[in-house]
């Protein structure tokens, strides 16, 4: 704080004194910065009653809690409700219109985090309704890169080896369709499920317990 001398009168002749004080003088506030203060306390105030505004019109939606291949059917497992700000360019299915979305199947593969739409499921079988479903370990070489897509018819054709049979006699095959496939480790592999006729299960099940198959696209019409 600024220190002010102050000089006090004395008689003739005598020394000159001055008295030192500890009162600093007044310095007027500027217009301008106060202004400017007032200004930027407005703004703070209107943005956080903006955002505060925004929350409140937030409205809950269904989303998928996972990912949902295509075919499979809808079950409450797999939804979860977003909070998400109400866009013309979005349509997704209320949170309480659930029971809409249930039951039903999804129309395309549907990653985690989706938002659900009239337009993502449909009425339809499951894939999996009266087929056994089985899961084979498919190493490189046994599927077509990047072909296997859910819902997709394929061929599965033992190919046991040394034990082949003779020349001239066909291969034993197995129709199916795609219902999984899973993402490659780190050795190439992916479990591949596929749902065949329950009488096929066992027989399709032992295949893959050899890794003597291999799964071929286009081939059961």
């Amino acid at each position: 704080m600024p220190i002010t001398k102050q000089r006090t009168a004395v008689p003739m002749g005598g020394p000159a004194t001055a008295r030192i004080t500890g009162v600093a003088p007044r310095r007027a506030r500027r217009p301008m910065v106060v202004a400017v203060g007032t200004i930027l306390a407005v703004v703070s105030g209107l943005g956080a009653y903006t955002l505060v505004n925004d929350a409140g019109d937030r409205v809950a939606v269904l989303a998928l809690a996972h990912n949902v291949p295509q075919g499979q059917t809808i079950t409450s497992a797999d939804l979860v409700v977003a909070q998400v700000a109400p866009d013309p360019a979005l349509a997704p299915v209320p949170a309480s219109d659930s029971a809409q979305v249930v039951g039903k199947t999804a129309a395309a593969n549907l990653p985690r985090g989706t938002l659900l739409t009239r337009g993502s499921v449909q009425i339809g079988v499951s894939l999996t309704t009266g087929k056994s479903v089985v899961g084979i370990l498919a190493k490189p070489g046994m599927i077509p890169t990047g072909q296997l897509l859910t819902g997709a018819q394929v061929t599965v054709v033992s190919t046991p080896g040394q034990n082949a049979p003779k020349a001239g006699t066909a291969p034993q095959t197995i129709n199916a369709v795609v219902v999984s496939v899973g993402a490659p480790d780190a050795n190439e592999n992916s479990i591949v499920d596929l749902a065949v006729d329950p009488a096929d299960g066992p027989t399709l099940a032992s295949w893959a317990s050899t890794g003597q198959v291999a799964i071929i696209t286009g081939g059961n019409g």
